[in-house]
């Protein structure tokens, strides 16, 4: 085991209080801030965009990991690829066609992820995977923190490390939806590299020690 990320998510931080929240996240064990971008079409949820994320980033001091969450993402990939993300994914049941949308990702200079929901099978990812950094499996439903994880999401991992592995290529894992210091170590035990996680980590009453405790636990 050992270097598996973990990325608080930034759409359960006080936001009443946000730069008090980023400061936690920069001082604590944590790998990246994770950025949940959500429209309100593609999921039943409006979270934040350009202008708040663009404030956020003047107090980050940790890699931008951003998540769309949103249809036709192509439009809006050099903007957050101006905004800094070093990571962006976009979901494959919003993309038609997703392998040129992760080669228009990866000509910006940005790292490619694709984020599957959790009735999506990994195999539509199989003839992409060579092209990938990063696959987000969805361990909730898209749309809202603070959501009970899926079962099930451990086969899925599972069943994705033996595809990375078969392909010989160093595609991370990312599990988003749910995660807590419960379940982290078996995320990781079955084939996990980064552990999203939002309202364990800002619902906790102490942020950065729940950072710490996950972090541990991950890399046990």
């Amino acid at each position: 085991m050992g270097n598996i990320k973990i990325a608080p998510s930034m759409l359960a931080a006080n936001f009443a209080n946000l730069e008090h929240d980023l400061q936690v996240v920069n001082q604590s064990k944590a790998d990246w801030f994770h950025m949940d971008i959500m429209d309100g079409v593609f999921v039943p949820n409006i979270s934040f965009g350009m202008p708040v994320l663009k404030a956020m980033v003047n107090h980050t001091k940790k890699p931008l990991d951003v998540h769309l969450m949103i249809v036709d993402p192509d439009r809006y990939i050099q903007t957050f690829a101006d905004l800094g993300a070093a990571i962006l994914t976009v979901h494959a049941e919003a993309c038609t066609h997703l392998h040129r949308t992760v080669e228009a990702i990866k000509s910006t200079g940005m790292k490619a992820g694709v984020a599957l929901n959790p009735h999506t099978s990994i195999s539509v990812l199989e003839e992409l995977i060579s092209d990938l950094d990063l696959i987000c499996v969805m361990s909730v439903n898209p749309g809202f923190g603070g959501q009970q994880f899926i079962e099930n999401t451990y086969d899925k991992v599972r069943r994705l490390r033996a595809l990375i592995n078969a392909k010989k290529v160093e595609t991370l894992i990312e599990i988003d939806g749910g995660v807590t210091s419960k379940n982290a170590a078996a995320l990781v035990q079955a084939g996990a590299d980064v552990l999203v996680a939002g309202s364990f980590v800002f619902k906790s009453e102490n942020p950065s020690q729940t950072i710490t405790d996950l972090h541990d636990i991950a890399n046990s």
